[in-house]
């Protein structure tokens, strides 16, 4: 795989060298066709839509394509859903908040910007892991808290519990 695109798409979590010739197949080896990872995923149908008339959002709903690439990629996300990895952590926190359906979808969004970076850009993946999603995803709701209680006029104050409970 690395010496046909350059780089390892199977190293990403969930992309096994059959998908990941599925996208190069779709996708080819050329990114810099899109400018960003923006204009990528909207080709593969993976954003979220923006149908507005009158000042009133009618529908996020996302475009229907026939893009293989994009399926192939849905099919991944869903392998993600007892990863031990960032990305499983990811789809499954998308999951509680928004439903499986909407869920795999902005997972497969995810992975589509991962492999649009490492296709224009020669970058290689890194998982940081499950406990680092986690621990990152604590501090960045904690740090929301304070700002909220700030902007109240309160002051959040850590409390200690006992091991036993």
């Amino acid at each position: 795989m690395h010496r046909i695109a350059g780089v390892d798409l199977t190293r990403i979590d969930g992309i096994a060298s059959d998908t990941a010739l599925r996208i190069i197949s779709e996708v080819g080896l050329d990114a810099s066709r899109w400018p960003s990872e923006k204009h990528f995923a909207s080709w593969l149908g993976l954003c979220p839509g923006n149908k507005v008339s009158g000042g009133k959002r009618l529908s996020g709903k996302s475009k229907p394509v026939a893009n293989k690439a994009a399926t192939a990629l849905r099919l991944a996300a869903r392998s993600l859903l007892r990863s031990q990895s960032a990305l499983g952590a990811y789809l499954r926190r998308q999951k509680a908040r928004l439903g499986a359906p909407k869920a795999i979808t902005a997972t497969a969004h995810k992975l589509a910007r991962l492999v649009y970076r490492m296709l224009k850009f020669g970058t290689e993946y890194v998982d940081a892991g499950q406990d680092y999603y986690e621990q990152h995803y604590r501090s960045r709701v904690l740090r929301n808290l304070r700002k909220k209680a700030h902007d109240f006029g309160f002051e959040l104050v850590a409390v200690e519990t006992p091991q036993g409970i």
